[in-house]
């Protein structure tokens, strides 16, 4: 019997022994782990802080989200932003006891080894909601071996306790929804819920959510895009899974399995969505490096030092490199998760896209397609020849993306002209939309040549704030911005800043002034005679100088230049916001210089806000992630020119708008019968290669650029070339829909407010007046 108890104790203690070293091992183990002694761990201020990449927003005015920046498209929400109904399908799929272990489950575990067992696939995950977080947060990497990944297992276990003892359930929860990626771009539920339903995750239904949840146990096979019916499956098992935790009832199940996905799905695409153009400008913009000649080719002379003064003078150019983060690095647009408060308004910006897109798909370019039909050589008109064509074609070629591409390649130039003429499949555009067919990419050149362009930008006269941007008419396909980026001839909208001289000068716009032709001696001796562009009744007879501003009249303009001086203008313009370089030659007036659209926004809001000129500016303030304010923004101010003369111009152009070359905004049925005070101007370049409309209300000022690609392709008559057909068209309808907007505070009853003490009279009723008949033709050079 002692031999008997003899032997029970030795196995007792070799029992005990036993499972004290496997205990010590097993803790030596975990503890070897925990310190990092088998394989890098993260530390205590990762797991207290774990990195993720935010994606920076760009706002609205009226607080709609333009667009995003991102390397990975995800932005935060707070557990509060959370459904109930979201978190229970997590926790019914995921980890039913989710709120009673410390990181790791054994009787999940036992659980999922039951089901594979059985074959029961409804018994859940194995990995805790905290282990999943943990594989998130500090992710495997993809040389490791089965005896490594055995051996991750185990670091995500140690992870998943740590990060139980420094986050609650809550916030544990939080964590795994910013951090899962649902795939399509949509990383985090906040990017889940906009691109697949359009709603925001507070907003979620019940369906909605459990497809998400869903799409968390394999989002690239649970993909609602490319599998609907094999991801509405995974989305009733997640709802079996509430029914079977309780958390909806029999009669709830059956009713919500029966619902379609009901996906509204956005695309996250930079190309597209509104404001593209202004979103694009904004991130080259403040992701700019400070200016170095080196990185500039030689004809760019020009561009550096544009870009050199917006370094110096322009607190939003080059933001991210001129700022730091509190651990001295520069912000990055793409991980910091930054807010960019803009001055767009959502509504104003829709409109102008609208307006834009309207007149050239439903009147210019039909307009235009049938003059394509009359040419030899189209879309280049008629007056240029084989060779003429050939070079430019060959000029759009060298400049595509495909040449460069090609270059790169190492192919020679013969290799790349047969490239360019050798068919391929390919998606083009058109304004009935995107058509797949075949062809060469040069005639592709030829095809996207034939479209025209158009610019368009409003800016609120009081803030300066520009509250809508348009580059061009489609960034996908047409991506060069012409509000900003690209500088075109501005024709006879220059002529205002010519007449503003002669206001300071105590001219007035009724003064009169003999309507003949005026001759230029050049500097070479040449002499230089300025004509109008047709015959008119008012030929030899004097006129008020209102008169001819309204139509435009190039004699009036000469014998104004007259009194004064090329070099003057430069000066007036120059004070107004132009930036550009002004050749001060005498027929300047005939504006033959190279203006952005932007410029000419700002210099016109001078004339409304009493001759101080205000930058337009974009921006308002900038938040970092934590919602703190880290920049706010105001528009560069000073006095231009003085208030009697800017209220004078304010007079010149609004009989532009009632009596002269602007008077479609009046009476035209389709995009004209504007009521409310406007002054503006038209502009007409060369063979009607350009054509601008300067618009300008007590509230706004506006510009539109419309052209072609080249200056070669255009309009052959005046009629249909002219900026009051090319131009004005989209401001006209920009602004009835303003107007038309009740939640907008741009009203047509607002006045142009008078210098106190004004005293003169401006009514000019004399026989020269022109309110007989509305002007249609103005002139161009």
């Amino acid at each position: 019997m002692e031999q008997g108890n003899k032997k029970f104790r030795k196995y007792t203690w070799g029992f005990w022994t036993l499972y004290l070293v496997v205990v010590l091992l097993v803790a030596g183990f975990f503890f070897s782990i925990a310190k990092g002694k088998l394989g890098e761990m993260p530390s205590f201020e990762e797991l207290e802080n774990p990195q993720s990449l935010l994606a920076s927003e760009v706002i609205s005015r009226d607080h709609v989200v333009l667009g995003r920046y991102f390397r990975e498209n995800r932005s935060f929400v707070v557990y509060e932003q959370l459904p109930q109904e979201l978190v229970q399908a997590l926790i019914a799929t995921e980890d039913v006891r989710f709120y009673k272990h410390s990181g790791i489950d054994l009787r999940g575990l036992f659980r999922v080894m039951k089901g594979l067992l059985t074959g029961d696939s409804s018994t859940g995950g194995g990995s805790t909601i905290s282990q999943q977080l943990a594989k998130m947060l500090f992710p495997r990497q993809d040389f490791e071996n089965k005896l490594q990944l055995v051996l991750r297992k185990f670091k995500e276990w140690v992870i998943a306790v740590k990060l139980e003892r420094s986050y609650t359930k809550e916030e544990i929860i939080t964590m795994y929804l910013n951090k899962y990626d649902f795939l399509n771009l949509a990383v985090g539920i906040k990017s889940a819920a906009r691109i697949y339903f359009h709603t925001e995750p507070d907003s979620l239904q019940i369906h909605q959510a459990a497809m998400l949840v869903g799409m968390a146990k394999n989002s690239a096979l649970f993909n609602p895009v490319r599998r609907p019916e094999l991801t509405k499956e995974r989305r009733n098992v997640v709802l079996f899974q509430m029914k079977k935790y309780g958390y909806i009832n029999q009669q709830q199940y059956d009713s919500i399995t029966a619902l379609p996905l009901g996906l509204d799905f956005q695309k996250e695409d930079f190309k597209s969505g509104l404001a593209p153009y202004f979103r694009e400008y904004l991130r080259i913009t403040m992701g700019a490096n400070k200016p170095e000649r080196s990185r500039y080719a030689s004809w760019q002379q020009v561009k550096f030092r544009e870009d050199s003064v917006e370094w110096e003078t322009n607190p939003l150019f080059g933001w991210c490199k001129k700022n730091f983060k509190p651990d001295g690095t520069n912000y990055d647009l793409y991980e910091d998760g930054l807010k960019i408060y803009t001055t767009i308004d959502s509504r104003m910006q829709e409109y102008a896209e609208q307006a834009l897109q309207d007149h050239l798909r439903l009147e210019l370019q039909p307009a235009f397609n049938r003059h394509l039909k009359r040419l030899k050589r189209p879309p280049f008109s008629g007056d240029l020849s084989e060779t003429e064509v050939s070079s430019l074609l060959d000029l759009s070629m060298r400049q595509s993306e495909r040449y460069r591409v090609l270059r790169l390649r190492g192919l020679s130039s013969g290799q790349i002209k047969q490239n360019f003429n050798e068919p391929v499949e390919m998606t083009i555009f058109t304004w009935e939309g995107e058509k797949d067919t075949i062809m060469t990419p040069m005639d592709s050149i030829r095809h996207y040549l034939g479209y025209f362009r158009s610019s368009f930008m409003a800016m609120d006269l009081e803030t300066g704030q520009v509250r809508a941007y348009v580059g061009g008419p489609n960034y996908k396909h047409f991506m060069y911005d012409m509000v900003k980026g690209g500088k075109r001839q501005v024709g006879s909208t220059v002529k205002p800043f010519l007449y503003t001289l002669a206001m300071q000068n105590g001219l007035t716009p009724c003064t009169k002034v003999p309507n003949v032709k005026q001759q230029f001696i050049l500097p070479d001796g040449t002499v230089w005679e300025a004509k109008n562009s047709s015959s008119s009744d008012m030929d030899g007879k004097m006129v008020t100088l209102k008169w001819g501003l309204a139509n435009s009249v190039n004699q009036i303009s000469a014998w104004v230049m007259k009194q004064f001086n090329p070099q003057s203008v430069t000066e007036v313009m120059e004070k107004m916001g132009v930036y550009s370089r002004i050749d001060p030659v005498p027929s300047m007036f005939l504006g033959t210089s190279d203006i952005t659209l932007y410029e000419m926004v700002g210099a016109y809001g001078t004339f409304a806000n009493k001759g101080v000129y205000t930058q337009p500016i974009f921006v308002t303030k900038i938040e970092d992630k934590h919602g703190n304010v880290i920049a706010t923004f105001r528009p560069e101010r000073h006095d231009a020119i003085d208030e009697r003369t800017a209220y004078l111009m304010i007079n010149l152009l609004r009989g532009v708008i009632d009596n002269g070359t602007g008077t479609r905004l009046r009476w035209h049925q389709v995009y004209g019968r504007i009521e409310g005070p406007i002054a503006g101007k038209t502009g007409t370049t060369q063979n009607h290669s350009d054509g601008w409309f300067m618009g300008v209300t007590p509230q706004l000022a506006a510009g539109v650029w419309t052209g072609a690609d080249l200056r070669s392709i255009h309009f052959d008559d005046i009629s249909t070339g002219q900026g009051a057909n090319l131009a004005l068209p989209i401001w006209g309808r920009f602004m009835q829909k303003v107007y038309a907007d009740e939640t907008l505070e741009y009203k047509p009853d607002h006045e142009f407010e008078k210098p106190m003490n004004f005293i003169l009279n401006l009514d000019c009723d004399d026989e020269n007046d022109v309110r007989q008949k509305p002007a249609e033709f103005e002139d161009f050079f």
